[in-house]
């Protein structure tokens, strides 16, 4: 009866000792598996809701992910300089940061795309964003005729859209911050004070500090297409440039990246930058194109 009673208690402690296991093992494996925060950023003249469909898929995909959609510069006001933008949104960006130590993901479209590298840029070394996926983003500037310039612009073309944008006027709007005129390269260093900036083409106090924390990426992803019908060239989205005669200089031959300015030699050397190319997707499509999602953006997300 001695033996008896001895064994029924080890067996609790037994079966008391595994049931702990199984719980530990579990919040482990949770902890592991649980998606990392994501933070989306709309293009110009948009506003959250261009996150509708993207949200959709995620919480399809991916359920429970934590999403933080920035509310801010909507509409006409993304047109501000890019410089404001990124300002503002920088706490919002390092709240989510702060409140996720584990890691966040930005996803960011379009112009939403350079206010996301610049926001990388400047967070110094306090930024723990895993994975940058630069949705048809303009990262080598924007130099084409689109319909949006066009309606926004009615008076200019491309050829002369530099007279605006190359001005103390001009470098009040958002879209003059990236314009990459290949004709007048003169010009665009001397008065585009943004891109050049973050491109560490035209140096300033903090160059070294955005390039270190531009390489402490783990992951850079760059998606585009040739029937984008906004970003001009579409290269763009891979940080290619025109040379204002249809030839295209792809991003191992920028002067930027061979010198390394921001960090992007750094990250493609160490296998972190992945480019995709997808045809027969118009510049509005992307965040709403469900097959992108699951093939080029939901991988990236975890």
């Amino acid at each position: 009866m001695t033996f008896s009673i001895h064994c029924h208690w080890q067996c609790k402690i037994k079966m008391t000792s595994l049931l702990l296991f199984v719980l530990t093992l579990s919040s482990s494996v949770r902890d592991i598996f649980t998606y990392k925060h994501v933070i989306f950023m709309h293009g110009v003249m948009s506003d959250p809701s261009e996150f509708d469909n993207l949200h959709t898929f995620i919480e399809k995909d991916h359920p429970g992910t934590n999403v933080t959609v920035i509310d801010a510069y909507n509409g006409y006001s993304s047109l501000d300089n890019l410089w404001s933008q990124a300002n503002d949104i920088l706490p919002i960006v390092t709240k989510v940061m702060q409140e996720n130590t584990g890691g966040v993901h930005l996803l960011c479209f379009s112009q939403g795309g350079l206010l996301c590298r610049a926001i990388i840029e400047m967070s110094g070394p306090r930024h723990n964003v895993d994975t940058f996926i630069s949705l048809s983003s303009p990262q080598a500037g924007q130099y084409g005729d689109t319909q949006v310039l066009h309606i926004l612009f009615p008076y200019y073309v491309k050829r002369s859209l530099y007279e605006l944008f190359y001005s103390r006027i001009g470098q009040h709007i958002s879209i003059g911050n990236y314009w990459n005129d290949p004709l007048h390269q003169q010009l665009y260093l001397e008065y585009c004070n943004f891109l050049p900036v973050i491109n560490n083409q035209v140096v300033s106090n903090s160059s070294q500090a955005y390039k270190s924390s531009f390489a402490r990426l783990k992951n850079l992803v760059l998606i585009g297409g040739p029937d984008d019908d906004v970003i001009m060239p579409w290269q763009s989205s891979h940080f290619a440039t025109s040379d204002g005669n249809d030839t295209i200089i792809p991003m191992k031959d920028q002067e930027w990246y061979k010198n390394d300015s921001f960090g992007l030699r750094t990250l493609d050397e160490r296998g972190s930058v992945h480019t995709y190319t997808v045809p027969g997707h118009k510049h509005y499509d992307w965040h709403r194109n469900y097959t992108v999602f699951t093939n080029y953006i939901a991988p990236w997300l975890t």
